[in-house]
């Protein structure tokens, strides 16, 4: 059982992948993809070194047939004549005779439940019988049973790659496009797995949608402890982007689940270069190594939390804060700052400004101020048309009543006396809880504060506020660290407000366009378009990074609208059912659009695509 407010790694069996081990004491390993022509030798060993040399411990490889697959002998000796010991790892899909023959010269073979035996999903619905059901079942063993022996046979190790877009229909008609489905689709395997005694098997969970991807690995882990399996995990966020939102992203997921001590490789995908990824999956990995032998956090969980099936936290709204309102954004501008935010929707809702009066207060805008300037600002003429609302450090507490507003903030840390701030916010439902952190581990001790706050039947409102020490060359650094301290506090419905906070040189400016990435990241509020694109790979059929920029500069005005951009067609339909529209690769330089989960227009040539795709969401946008 997890605990949620101490840190330690998830206890696994360990797997050996050629010279490399994984899961149970060993470090959290990192990896990447190539994107080169898995037939191109020379290509794809140049590709893979870089990702090497950038600090990679396995290498994965498409092979999309068994031509693919025999060449990663010629790429593995390459790699080892090199002096490189590093895994390869083999990405199967559709075909289980490849799986077979990569087997023979991969260190590591990566199945997809979802079309290992079962047909390439067509989204058509049928309802299987229990009979009907179990023979499907009888036919995965049938099949997959002769591949394990054969990984026996050559000491290879496998990986389940469950990918939330590629669920087989018969997944889909039995449990739904839910994250019930997407683990019953890997139990299957393991359950095969364990039956068999092979014991090197490795996991993974992923979609674009980091709730549905933290919520399935957090059901599996829980559903592999019932039946007795302790198999080491891969974390992905699949198609993340690229880019602040592509890091954004992939910090939120994979960060919200390696804060709870889950997780045993990471890949950050990336539309960029591979080598990229690395660095960013290291800093996720380094950070959260930081809170090993943490102080004890003395906290009880909530008996209503579900931390399988988490929903939002019931609070009273105070102003636009709580309740059903989107979480909102504190800013901390300084009172000369001038920058102007180009997106009308990430402007910060809240602007604290301490005790320092600007030169002019904006008509409409809200504000935070200091306890002890509050009354005099506010009855100053020039504060007319705004908005102020008092802060309290925790020793102003008792001077909380004395000031009347209908909006107040209280700056709280777990740790503080209960029975003096608990009845301080049952006597005043008007107040936002402010908390903070300064504890090795952050995730812990701000879940704990709220937990308290739970179990005491106290409703009001929480904001996370961050604090970071980062200079402007470490704003990836920051940005990264404040998804990931944030991903698992979304997740478990407890974030109605952040607050990101930096003792450094990075603008506001920046900071405010975090919190926003990061709400949006969690599914939680959209300020402006999403791009859900792959990472590419050896099946990537036109120029992915190309047609990523075009499309994004087209319909970077178009807030609210997901569009999907894939390689191939692995994912493609089944991310489509998180976007509004999809671009995905049909044949070489040829693209078939979406809407949702249909295709609409096929095998456009690739230097029409984009007009295509711009013409597609106008005329169906102008119907709304």
């Amino acid at each position: 059982m997890i605990d949620l407010f101490n840190y330690s790694r998830r206890p696994t069996s360990t797997v050996h992948i050629g010279a490399l081990d994984m899961g149970s004491d060993f470090p959290v390993r990192v990896q990447s993809m190539t994107t080169t022509n898995t037939n191109d030798t020379e290509a794809c060993v140049r590709q893979a070194e870089e990702i090497i040399r950038a600090g990679g411990e396995l290498v994965r490889l498409t092979t999309q047939g068994s031509r693919e697959a025999e060449n990663l002998k010629n790429i593995n000796a390459g790699i080892r004549g090199d002096g490189f010991q590093t895994p390869l790892v083999a990405d199967v899909h559709f075909n289980p005779h490849v799986a077979d023959v990569a087997a023979l010269y991969a260190e590591k073979v990566r199945i997809n439940p979802g079309n290992y035996v079962d047909p390439a999903r067509k989204f058509i619905k049928h309802e299987y019988t229990d009979e009907e059901y179990v023979a499907e079942l009888q036919k995965i063993e049938d099949r997959f049973v002769p591949f394990l022996n054969i990984c026996k046979e050559h000491h290879t190790a496998i990986r389940i790659g469950v990918n939330h877009g590629s669920l087989s229909d018969r997944i889909r008609n039995r449990y739904g496009d839910t994250p019930e489905g997407i683990v019953e689709s890997c139990m299957e395997f393991l359950r095969i797995c364990k039956k068999e005694h092979f014991d090197d098997v490795v996991i993974s969970i992923k979609s674009s949608n980091t709730v549905v991807m933290v919520r399935s690995v957090r059901l599996l882990v829980a559903t592999m402890d019932k039946e007795d399996m302790h198999y080491p995990l891969h974390l992905g966020v699949t198609e993340a982007g690229e880019g602040e939102d592509g890091r954004i992203k992939s910090a939120v997921g994979i960060g919200a689940l390696l804060a709870d001590g889950i997780g045993d490789t990471i890949r950050v995908s990336l539309s960029e270069e591979p080598a990229a990824e690395i660095p960013v999956a290291k800093h996720l990995v380094d950070y959260f190594a930081r809170r090993k032998g943490h102080l004890l956090i003395p906290a009880t969980a909530n008996k209503d939390f579900d931390w399988l099936r988490p929903q939002r936290r019931d609070t009273v709204a105070v102003g636009n804060i709580g309740g059903d309102h989107v979480p909102v954004v504190i800013s901390s501008h300084q009172k000369d700052e001038t920058e102007v935010v180009s997106n009308i929707d990430q402007r910060p809702d809240y602007i604290y400004l301490g005790s320092e009066k600007p030169r002019q207060f904006k008509a409409g805008q809200d504000y935070i101020v200091d306890y002890n300037v509050y009354d005099a600002w506010n009855s100053d003429p020039a504060t007319t048309g705004a908005h102020l609302w008092p802060i309290f450090p925790v020793m102003a507490m008792p001077l909380m009543a004395a000031i009347k507003a209908d909006r107040k903030f209280l700056v709280l840390q777990f740790g503080t006396p209960a029975e003096e701030y608990l009845a301080c916010l049952k006597a005043h439902p008007e107040v936002v809880v402010v908390c903070t952190s300064n504890h090795q581990n952050r995730l812990g001790d701000q879940r704990a504060l709220v937990h308290e706050m739970m179990n005491a039947g106290v409703k009001n409102p929480v904001i996370f506020a961050e604090m970071y020490r980062h200079s402007a060359k470490e704003k990836e650094d920051l940005q990264l660290e404040a998804a990931a301290d944030l991903g698992a506090l979304m997740i478990d419905g407890l974030t109605d407000g952040i607050w990101l906070l930096n003792d450094g040189d990075i603008s506001e400016q920046t900071l405010d366009e975090t919190s926003f990435g990061i709400l949006q990241a969690a599914r939680l509020r959209t300020s402006k378009t999403e791009y859900i694109s792959c990472p590419g790979c050896g099946r990537t059929l036109y120029d992915l990074r190309d047609t990523i920029a075009k499309i994004r500069e087209a319909t970077k005005d178009m807030k609210g609208l997901k569009i999907g951009i894939m390689g191939c067609i692995v994912n493609g339909p089944g991310e489509m059912a998180d976007a509004d529209y999809g671009y995905v690769g049909a044949g070489p330089k040829r693209v078939s659009l979406y809407k949702k989960q249909v295709c609409v227009e096929k095998n456009i040539p690739e230097e029409d695509a984009v007009e295509h795709l711009l013409r597609l969401i106008k005329s169906e946008e102008l119907k709304k």
